[in-house]
């Protein structure tokens, strides 16, 4: 290989301050690797150092006969490092001090100008700005949405308002914490405190709902209650492994698996596992529990799901239990919507029934956003053969080991410790007297609500609600749930479309799902939703009114509404109504 040939541009210089180096040309024998000095000026400095394949022999050294000769006065004490490159002899060199005087004088100023206390303010600096100070184009886009909050009335029943208590613990330092594992097995060192908030974060969560730590346990890391099902589905059931659930367009949710008509897969319950829905029967929008067996005792589920998304009457967890036995399956509940119902005893509770309960952690348990899984301990009840003990049939249920295992390292990282703190003062407030009132102040608000809908001669889901929300049917209206929702949102009433059974798929739903709890927490009662039900006709009316002239297609309809003077008149009217009722948290 001719060397000479192969690196004759070689350069390994990369300062901008310091002269280029001289072309280099590699001889035959020894080559000189040159080194700048400024890097023993200051090692702070963070001028780059300058690197040269140099050639022992140049031409600048070279006497009128072609010998070389050799500049003393440039070499002499200097460092030589002897090594070799692909068989040739090196020598690493270093520049006196005082050469390279451009790059040296930098590295001096560079590291008179960035002294110990002047990094150390400016670390102090960056770690205490504001938000405000630090993005004022975040924090203002931020304020735009607390006051869209705040002017607005929130009828979605997914969501709430949380306390500020909740909001501190959220924004605290917990989130700089990384804890994998359980508490008392963390991959990380430096959890002990960390381990004390996730342990009183699941002592309460049993206490918040009534539950023994003998014969339940608790996994308060999931990040939603999505991540909660996938962790159930993965700890307890093998892939291609059969599930069952309330259909999505009854007002089951599509974490317990669902496919549009045409076939294709929405979930990951349903790419993963085998997923067959169950449905409401179309005249009365009940569970039809004789068909759900049926096809039950045919599927043959490995696990059996009760509650749903939009199902606004009691389940009957009895009828669940026995047809889950009857078909050999695991029973399962995701109580995600009524949670809070559950923990106050505003509602029949699942875990009397159950083997596994899911849930979120806001939405009406007024917590941080998040999930959480309640699995069955110790003995199983007699004649309870599931079928996911077949060929390993035992007494004691084994569910704890495998939908911890599930939760982490399987499906999830670190779990966020901020959120385990927050979701530890939601759930000391859950069991108070307090709470217990706040729920059934949502009851008693969801029941004025339809009621006064009902007045106006509206089609509800069922011809009413035994919970916190109610399912508004607009198809006798000629609307659809997304050209309501439009105008609702225009006039700053939040709410959402939802399909009805009986619709095409979910590309068109046929109604919308009204809530109770968020507004119920800025201190609405009865009366205050009645007036909030005229508002909701005013909506439907001046929908309809838009519709007729422009017609239903997106870009026409937005464009009515955006042009009508009774919008304007109606958002005025829900901003006075609203500004009347603080919101918790809104000086933060």
């Amino acid at each position: 290989m001719d060397l000479s040939k192969s690196h004759s541009n070689l350069s390994l210089g990369f300062s901008s301050h310091a002269s280029p180096p001289h072309r280099a040309q590699i001889a035959d024998d020894s080559v000189l690797l040159h080194l700048d000095s400024s890097r023993r000026e200051s090692s702070y400095s963070s001028t780059p150092v300058p690197l040269q394949l140099m050639e022992q022999q140049t031409e600048s050294h070279r006497n009128d006969g072609g010998d070389a000769e050799r500049d003393d006065d440039e070499y002499d004490d200097r460092e030589v490092e002897e090594f070799r490159i692909l068989g040739h002899p090196m020598c690493l060199k270093r520049r006196r001090d005082g050469e390279s005087s451009t790059s040296s004088s930098s590295a001096k100023r560079i590291s008179c100008e960035f002294d110990i206390e002047t990094r150390r303010s400016a670390v102090r600096s960056w770690g205490d700005q504001t938000l405000r100070v630090a993005d004022p184009n975040l924090f203002g886009i931020m304020e735009k949405e607390k006051q869209r909050q705040f002017k607005g009335i929130e009828l979605i029943a997914s969501e709430n308002y949380v306390c500020r208590a909740v909001m501190e613990a959220l924004g605290s330092h917990l989130t700089n914490k990384y804890s994998e594992g359980m508490p008392g097995a963390r991959y990380y060192c430096g959890n002990q405190y960390i381990d004390e908030i996730e342990t009183l974060c699941r002592e309460r969560a049993l206490a918040a709902f009534g539950l023994s730590s003998d014969n339940w346990g608790v996994n308060v890391q999931p990040y939603s209650c999505t991540s909660a099902n996938f962790a159930v589905y993965t700890g307890l059931l093998l892939p291609g492994d059969r599930i069952m659930g309330l259909d999505t367009p009854s007002g089951g949710n599509t974490s317990h698996g669902y496919c549009t008509p045409n076939g294709r897969k929405v979930s990951g319950a349903s790419i993963f596992f085998e997923s067959l829905p169950y449905k409401v029967n179309p005249q009365t929008g009940y569970i039809d529990y004789d068909k759900l067996e049926e096809r039950a005792l045919d599927f043959r589920p490995k696990i059996l799901i009760c509650g749903g998304s939009s199902y606004p009457r009691e389940l009957d967890y009895a009828r669940f239990r026995q047809i889950a036995d009857k078909c050999g399956a695991a029973l399962m509940c995701d109580m995600a919507q009524i949670s809070g119902l559950v923990a106050a005893k505003e509602c029949v509770s699942p875990f009397g029934y159950c083997d596994v309960v899911t849930s979120t952690t806001h939405k009406s348990l007024r917590g941080p956003r998040g999930g959480i899984i309640f699995y069955r301990k110790g003995s199983k009840p007699r004649k309870r053969a599931m079928l996911l003990y077949q060929g390993n049939e035992t007494d004691q249920y084994d569910f704890e080991e495998k939908i911890n295992f599930a939760v982490f390292p399987s499906l999830q990282g670190g779990p966020h410790n901020n959120h385990i703190a927050a979701l530890a003062v939601a759930l000391k407030q859950v069991a108070t007297p307090e709470y217990k009132a706040y729920m059934q102040q949502v009851k008693k608000n969801a029941q004025a609500l339809a009621a006064a809908l009902l007045r106006k001669k509206y089609k509800l889901v069922t011809g009413g609600t035994d919970n916190h929300m109610i399912l508004w049917d607009l198809r006798s209206l000629g609307l659809t749930g997304k050209n309501y929702e439009n105008v609702c949102e225009i006039c700053h009433i939040t709410l959402n479309k939802i399909t009805i059974f009986g619709d095409n798929g979910i590309i068109i739903p046929g109604g919308v799902r009204v809530g109770t709890p968020a507004m119920t927490s800025r201190g609405c009662l009865e009366s205050d939703f009645e007036t909030i039900a005229d508002f909701l006709h005013t909506a439907a009316q001046i929908a309809i009114s838009v519709q007729r002239e422009y017609g239903k297609l997106p870009k026409t309809y937005l464009k009515g509404l955006l042009s009508n003077n009774e919008v304007v008149e109606l958002r005025n009217r829900v901003e006075s109504f609203s500004a009347q009722f603080a919101m918790p948290g809104f000086e933060i």
